[in-house]
């Protein structure tokens, strides 16, 4: 396949992790110049040291994508450091899992999850849109989930930020045709980004899994365990039952790695034998 992100200026919010740091390290290795931003400024400076070492063209910016302020001096300077920016992936997010009788000790948690995954994500798009106008092209890459595409128990308020993500990235797609390439990315579970961590409640994961809920539950703590059956573990199996963070990586970078013509506009990745109804 072509290489058409040698020589392009990738963002990265909540790049100190998961599959921020994943697309990093990818898009640096295509020969793109990448800006990785986090709010935890101690792995963000650990990510930006380890892959200057290697002579990559990389800066590290802190910023707390649920204030427009700092992701706009994110984007100024980045542009300042690389000249431009020609794609911008709004990654950062947080997934508060809960029913609203988990309320009490939830809300916190709902409020940050409104401010990181909806406005984190509206920030990211405004303080690039006038960059990418003005540029006359861009591509900008939200991260969406599954939980967005249909209401289920346990995930209201996280449901509805991810279809808030949705709606704003098709938005921006009607109006910016012809100036800014948008792609909706969907993952279904990855277990090994650590987003599990923000869970409030552990039954309510039980939206997704539907009839699954049982035999899932099983096979999770088969793998904590180490007792996971080989074929449920190996990505050459059929039976794989959750993804690698390295298999939604590399998928972004599939979809930000195409001509200016071509745009992938949704993409779901799933793990083929995993247990989600959504």
């Amino acid at each position: 396949m072509h290489n058409y992100l040698k020589g392009k200026v990738v963002v990265v919010t909540g790049a100190a992790g998961g599959f921020g740091r994943l697309v990093a390290i990818k898009s640096l290795e295509l020969g793109a110049a990448v800006s990785c931003s986090d709010i935890d400024e101690k792995p963000l400076s650990q990510l930006v040291e380890g892959l200057e070492a290697d002579g990559s063209r990389v800066m590290g910016v802190k910023a707390d994508v649920s204030k427009l302020g700092e992701v706009q001096s994110l984007v100024a300077k980045t542009t300042e450091q690389f000249g431009q920016v020609d794609v911008m992936i709004n990654n950062a997010g947080i997934m508060p899992l809960a029913f609203f009788s988990d309320h009490l000790n939830a809300t916190d948690a709902w409020d940050r999850c409104i401010d990181i995954n909806i406005k984190g994500v509206l920030n990211g798009i405004t303080a690039v849109y006038d960059q990418m106008i003005d540029q006359g092209q861009g591509h900008i890459v939200n991260l969406s989930s599954i939980y967005g595409n249909y209401p289920v128990a346990g995930a209201g308020v996280y449901g509805a930020s991810k279809a808030a993500v949705n709606f704003l990235s098709e938005s921006l797609r009607v109006e910016s045709q012809g100036k800014i390439k948008v792609t909706i990315v969907k993952p279904t579970g990855v277990p090994g980004t650590g987003l599990g961590q923000g869970v409030v409640n552990q039954e309510a994961i039980v939206g997704i899994l539907g009839q699954h809920d049982a035999s899932y539950r099983q096979m999770m703590q088969a793998y904590i365990s180490g007792e996971l059956p080989e074929q449920h573990r190996h990505r050459e199996s059929i039976e794989y039952y959750a993804l690698d963070p390295e298999d939604l990586a590399d998928q972004i970078i599939y979809a930000i790695n195409q001509p200016w013509g071509v745009s992938i506009g949704d993409i779901t990745v799933r793990a083929s034998g995993d247990a989600y109804v959504l």
